[in-house]
């Protein structure tokens, strides 16, 4: 083959356009076709190329758009965070996150601060028609060398002691259950030579009562605390914690 004839059918063969349409339709139409009838005995009709070519070409395409999907959900984007494709919200999506304070209940939440003391007064949520429990916690910024919680719950709607629990050791604490003046008074005496550290800790009184809501609307706590060589106190009343 002279050198000529080669350069025209290179020619030819660079500005050829193949008809892509017709050849997709040529597929449709091959893989539209009933297979013929098979003799009662004998080998099997071999498939048409066509259709073989278009079953290929279908699954080349289902691959191909798969590849993509992966490739741009987990294409990361400029900050260096990955970037997920976002999906409808869900009802439970408008929840709080965790830490978030929950919502008070009567007259909104009441913490109590004074220096590095702060309190907070709340209603156990699982209380119920019949039984309750009254929650005080405490949150120093620094050691405390003393501390005395006393919380109150007044005699109404036949309250009576069931039990208390604080999250401090048991062992630092001196504890009491009394009736007095009218309430159900708890109280937790740091033991001499204990101390509390920094952080939040929570103490708890748990009472019956009869059937039905009760009004604690004269229920109160206090808390008082040495730091460093001062005295300082806090206190208030409870609010429903849901």
């Amino acid at each position: 083959m002279d050198e000529d004839l080669r350069e025209r059918l290179r020619t030819a063969a660079a500005a050829h356009r193949p008809d892509r349409a017709r050849m997709l339709a040529r597929i449709e139409r091959g893989m539209a076709e009933e297979p013929p009838s098979r003799p009662a005995r004998g080998p099997r009709t071999p498939m048409p190329w066509l259709r073989v070519a278009g079953a290929t070409a279908a699954v080349c395409g289902v691959l191909a758009a798969g590849a993509f999907a992966v490739t741009a959900a987990g294409r990361e984007d400029p900050s260096g965070g990955q970037r997920v494709a976002a999906g409808p919200a869900s009802p439970s999506s408008s929840s709080p996150t965790a830490g978030t304070q929950p919502s008070p209940g009567r007259g909104g939440a009441l913490p109590a601060v004074n220096g590095p003391l702060r309190s907070e007064g709340s209603l156990n949520p699982n209380s119920n028609s019949y039984w309750a429990q009254s929650e005080v916690t405490v949150t120093t910024d620094r050691p405390l060398t003393s501390l005395t919680v006393e919380l109150r719950i007044a005699l109404n709607g036949g309250v009576n002691a069931t039990g208390s629990w604080r999250s401090l050791p048991e062992r630092d604490f001196v504890v009491s259950a009394r009736e007095k003046d009218g309430f159900l008074v708890y109280r937790w005496t740091l033991k001499p030579r204990r101390s509390v550290p920094t952080g939040t800790h929570t103490f708890a009184g748990q009472y019956n009562h009869a059937s039905g809501a009760r009004d604690a609307g004269r229920d109160d706590y206090t808390a008082h605390a040495g730091v460093g060589g001062e005295q300082t106190s806090v206190g208030g009343v409870f609010t429903e914690r849901r």
